[in-house]
């Protein structure tokens, strides 16, 4: 007899709620036996929620998700979901990749604007502590700009 797991099981086990597993059924992702009011899933439900999790970690949307497990069941099967992936996979590098050379640029501008307010603040006599406390060197004095 086969095994099957109940929502609470699953929920535990993947550390997701009910509304989640409930979510990628409405959506056709999981397709849960029911027993009376009670949803149990399969191994394969198993698996294809672990896949899930899995796609969303990697940044895939659930269409994509959702298109690489459905091939698992059709022509060309395996290979062809496999192969899929693979572009996907190199597609999701390449943005990722991207984002990466965004954020190495602006952490640069923000070196290159926080030498300047450094450079600024020395000029006007301030610390850094100064800063953080909200004054300037005029205010410490009482001179008025």
């Amino acid at each position: 007899m086969q095994r099957l797991y109940t929502i609470t099981q699953l929920t535990q086990e993947f550390e997701v709620t009910t509304r989640t597993l409930r979510f990628y059924e409405a959506q056709g992702l999981l397709s849960p036996q029911r027993r009376g009011r009670q949803r149990l899933y399969t191994p394969a439900d198993r698996t294809r929620l672990k896949l899930i999790l899995r796609g969303k970690r990697l940044g895939f949307s659930l269409a994509e998700i959702s298109e690489i497990i459905q091939m698992y069941g059709k022509a060309p099967g395996e290979a062809g979901q496999l192969r899929v992936m693979m572009q996907k996979i190199e597609a999701r590098r390449t943005e990722l990749q991207e984002k990466r050379q965004d954020i190495e640029l602006t952490l640069k501008e923000l070196d290159d604007v926080e030498a300047g307010c450094r450079q600024r603040m020395s000029e006007l006599g301030m610390s850094e502590a100064d800063v953080l406390a909200g004054e300037t060197a005029r205010e410490k004095t009482g001179v008025k700009a």
